[in-house]
């Protein structure tokens, strides 16, 4: 079992090497670039640059260490599958009348093996250029892999063919694509609200919007499981405690007409500030 463990790390260390050289190699500004001394190093370099990169193929010879790459990492990482998530009758015990259908779960949301995953995305649609940013966008795409950014720029690319070179995706829609590397087998994309000022019924409508859309998304497709993030709470300032309120009623209301097309619907939570905000909807007998 060791000498595997062994065998399986040198294997990533020499597609790590393997793909950074490529990276390296497509990009003109960053061809001679240091990557380190250090495995940590060699991956935050090779994660800055997927990051940096604009759509565009490579060769399939790349694709496959890179798509071998991220599977191992996701192993590695360990995959949480619908088994593994106490629904909130489960956990709580709560009395929520979808609480059989719903889970409070907290941790990476890239880890989780469900029909849909979904994706605070900005109206570019593209993903997060900024190299290692902390935000889910670039989470998602850096686990994914480069596939992800060109499926996204290839939707952008038809949309402005149909409504013009300065097209930005509306708030509150979804979109949908492969997961390609995620445990997920689809992630959905939606744009939700910044909140610059006050808030506002307008704002309050969007990101409702968000979810509502996500949600005849999997029906439209069958999904029967889907993992929110908490959209709109990062970079994009919308209060988290209403958030958290739109959020919950919103996919009670859709339950109750649809609740035969779902077998799961998840908040994925980072911090525990929000996990206790949703615990607050879901379990307020835990507050």
């Amino acid at each position: 079992m060791r000498q595997s463990k062994e065998l399986q790390h040198e294997r990533q260390e020499e597609r790590l090497d393997y793909l950074l050289h490529a990276f390296k190699e497509d990009s003109v500004r960053y061809k001679g670039l240091d990557a380190g001394e250090s495995y940590q190093e060699k991956r935050q370099l090779l994660r800055s640059l997927m990051n940096i990169r604009m759509p565009g193929a490579m060769s399939r010879d790349v694709m496959r260490v890179q798509d071998e790459f991220l599977a191992e990492e996701a192993q590695e990482k360990g995959i949480i599958t619908l088994s593994d998530i106490p629904t909130a009758a489960e956990q709580y015990g709560s009395a929520h009348p979808f609480a059989g259908q719903i889970s409070i779960w907290q941790g990476d949301i890239t880890r989780l093996k469900v029909g849909a995953i979904v994706n605070a995305a900005n109206a570019q649609m593209l993903g997060c250029f900024v190299p290692c940013h902390g935000c889910i966008d670039n989470a998602i795409h850096s686990a994914a892999g480069i596939e992800l950014r060109e499926a996204c720029s290839y939707y952008m690319n038809r949309k402005k063919m149909q409504y013009g070179s300065r097209y930005e995706e509306p708030t509150g829609k979804a979109v949908l694509t492969k997961g390609y590397n995620l445990p997920s087998e689809y992630v959905i994309h939606t744009v939700g609200p910044i909140v610059a000022g006050e808030l506002n019924h307008k704002l309050k409508d969007d990101l409702r919007n968000c979810y509502q859309n996500v949600l005849k998304c999997c029906r439209e497709h069958r999904i029967r499981s889907v993992a929110f993030c908490c959209i709109s709470t990062g970079e994009f300032h919308f209060p988290k405690d209403e958030a958290s309120k739109i959020a919950v009623n919103t996919v009670t209301e859709f339950l109750k007409e649809h609740k035969p097309d779902f077998d799961r619907i998840i908040f994925n939570v980072f911090k525990d500030a929000d996990r206790v905000l949703y615990e607050k909807r879901l379990a307020p007998m835990f507050n």
